[in-house]
Parts: C-alpha cells; sequence; structure tokens
C-alpha cells in the first residue's frame, strides 16, 4: 500500500473548500486510486496550510498513474492558479 500525503497553502484560503471535493472526485475516475480523503484546515493557526490529502494507492506504480491522469491535471493545473506553497510526503505501509 501507497499512501501520498499533500499539504497546501492557498492566496486565498476558502480555495480549500473549493480544491477538497474536486480531489475527492477522483475516486472511481483515476484506476489505482483506493481512497482520497482531503479537507481544509479549521484552525487557521500561522504554522497551518490551508488543505490537506491523504491518498491512498496499492503501488507505486499506480501513484504514478494517478500523476499523469488527465483528470488530476486537470484539477493540478487549477491549483497551481492559486498555490502558494506545498509539501508532500509518500510512503509504503
Amino acid at each position: 500500500m501507497v499512501t501520498h500525503i499533500v499539504c497546501h497553502k492557498y492566496t486565498d484560503r476558502e480555495e480549500a473548500n473549493k480544491i477538497a471535493p474536486m480531489l475527492k472526485a477522483l475516486v472511481g475516475v483515476v484506476p489505482g486510486l483506493i481512497s482520497m480523503e482531503a479537507g481544509a484546515d479549521f484552525m487557521g493557526s500561522a504554522r497551518s496550510y490551508d488543505l490537506a490529502l491523504v491518498a491512498k494507492f496499492e503501488t507505486r506504480e499506480d501513484l504514478a498513474v494517478y500523476a499523469d491522469h488527465p483528470e488530476h491535471v486537470k484539477v493540478k493545473e487549477y491549483i497551481h492558479t492559486v498555490l502558494q506553497n506545498g509539501i508532500s510526503v509518500d510512503f509504503e505501509d
């Protein structure tokens, strides 16, 4: 099992409420994407990011398919228009 974790900071933190459903909608569309949790931060602290996502894949190859899948690319393209900063971690468990 591969876990993909991403945190984003946007130019407007309200973007997270728009982007989270876009990411969740990829389940059942992108082959190999087992699950997707995504949500907007409610703390709003100085160290908070605006959105976090946790996606699960069976294999590293499935994560690679997700990265280049046209529906995910559409979401990424939108995200990059409002993204201020992002971090990610990928691991096998």
